[in-house]
């Protein structure tokens, strides 16, 4: 039996805020596919949860979204149909893009390089450099006339997506990404000088100190850098190193660094925008699918605050076509709802977290988090890390939480592999690729939060609970009533 770790909650100590920087942004599946029903579905679902407010997703200029063409004698036209659908979809669910300005169309592409992804985007610089910023300007200027200026004026524009790794051809990938940065900045702020642009929106954190030197330096305009890391990410592509970085502390490390070099550019307030992140980068049922992603998620929250602007999990739904279309519903996919809209325990991990304060309170935990609500109320929580694929031991945790309070209610909720998690159900059923209509609704059964644990608590200074952790779980603790 594990001894009992004791974590001491004084409601009297010191806080600070407590911004939801890990549910302000979300991705997505590529732009056509915020056309069907089954996203939209999702979205709707995860906005319930989160209260998100901005989503990201490739490819807004892909030839399937039909922005851009050429007539007979190469002059371009601009198309807006499906761009108006996509956009006014999202903003129908009150939620606004945080616009991912790729990938380049077939007619303006300087050669037709496709990405391997199955919907072979084009990754090639442009025959005509002004004509890609002409291109952002005819899209941006849409925007505004059709949104007005005190909408758009609230979004994002971010250049490109990982021109480091293999979503840029162009050569040296480097320079040329900043000549493509740099006219599609100056054509948003043709614009308006009000609208917001960034990047570099690099893999593995790199590249953020050169591209703000180059902005500055230059007089480019910038509002934000933004940027990615995977918990799987090798060390020595994030930092230069040959160590092995554990998976629940590969994001804040990579934070940390992108931070530094932030506070020590010339440019020292820019916001810091990490537009990707997960677990993972390769499809892990053990990690994305099944309840692991609880305690990964909150420890990540914990060791990344203070040090970032938003934290956008990749990503809500799979609905999702990178690897092609989904062949069973649990199969590693990134998303929060598995296809057929089966929550997954990531989900419900989203859920409890989100009921989370918005002041957090000084704790000498490094597997805990303490807030107060507006109302006064506490928010707790607590989780059992184990790296996936290991058994793990259980975790005994005694709450004590000391300060004035008057009769409280305690409410406890969990998910682990039990609870709010329908993996291990489906692998009871047999694991089918295509699970029937009513295999699906006992998988959104399952997939269900169990009620919390209730105490009542009596008057005093002093309040306790005892929890017994099983490997992947996470809990969240309501104390319910003012303290403190």
């Amino acid at each position: 039996m594990a001894a009992t770790e004791t974590i001491v909650i004084d409601t009297s100590s010191p806080t600070q805020p407590f911004p939801h920087f890990w549910e302000t942004v979300f991705g997505s599946g590529r732009a056509i596919l915020t056309l069907r029903e089954s996203y939209r579905q999702d979205l709707r679902a995860v906005k319930d949860i989160t209260a998100f407010e901005y989503v990201r997703f490739h490819a807004i200029f892909h030839d399937e979204v039909g922005i851009y063409d050429e007539d007979k004698k190469g002059r371009p036209n601009y198309n807006f149909s499906y761009i108006d659908q996509i956009y006014d979809g999202l903003l129908e669910n009150d939620v606004r893009p945080f616009v991912e300005l790729s990938f380049m169309p077939i007619k303006l592409a300087s050669k037709r390089t496709m990405h391997r992804f199955s919907y072979k985007q084009i990754i090639a610089p442009p025959k005509s450099w002004s004509r890609w910023e002409e291109l952002v300007f005819r899209f941006v200027k849409h925007l505004v006339d059709r949104y007005g200026i005190e909408e758009v004026v609230q979004w994002y524009f971010e250049v490109w997506n990982e021109p480091n790794i293999d979503f840029w051809a162009g050569k040296p990938k480097e320079s040329t990404y900043y000549k493509l940065y740099d006219h599609a900045a100056h054509a948003v702020k043709r614009v308006s000088p009000h609208l917001r642009v960034g990047g570099p929106a690099t893999a593995q954190a790199a590249w953020v100190d050169r591209f703000i030197r180059h902005c500055a330096e230059n007089d480019v305009p910038i509002d934000f850098v933004s940027t990615h890391v995977y918990a799987n990410d090798r060390a020595t592509d994030v930092f230069g190193t040959k160590e092995t970085i554990p998976r629940n502390e590969m994001v804040a490390r990579a934070a940390r660094k992108v931070y530094e070099q932030v506070k020590s550019s010339a440019l020292p307030d820019l916001p810091i925008h990490w537009t990707e992140h997960n677990a993972t980068y390769k499809s892990e049922v053990s990690v994305t699918d099944g309840p692991f992603m609880g305690p990964w998620l909150a420890e990540t929250i914990l060791k990344c605050d203070g040090l970032l602007t938003t934290l956008a999990y990749w990503t809500l739904s799979d609905v999702f076509e990178e690897q092609g279309i989904v062949k069973r519903p649990f199969y590693g996919g990134y998303g929060l709802i598995a296809a057929g809209h089966i929550p997954k325990a990531s989900y419900n991990a989203f859920k409890l977290l989100h009921w989370l304060g918005t002041e957090r309170i000084k704790l000498e935990s490094t597997s805990a988090i303490a807030t107060r609500r507006p109302d006064g109320s506490l928010a707790i929580a607590v989780w059992n890390y184990n790296p996936p694929n290991r058994v793990g031991s259980h975790r005994r945790v005694k709450l004590v939480i000391r300060g004035p309070g008057s009769s409280n209610e305690l409410r406890i909720h969990l998910v682990d592999r039990n609870n709010g998690s329908p993996l291990e159900r489906w692998k009871r059923m047999g694991s089918p690729p295509f699970p029937t209509r009513e295999q699906q609704q006992k998988l959104r059964a399952v997939a269900e939060l169990s009620p919390p644990e209730v105490h009542q608590i009596r008057d005093g200074e002093t309040t306790t609970a005892s929890l017994d952790l099983t490997p992947h779980s996470l809990a969240l603790i309501e104390v319910i009533g003012q303290r403190g």
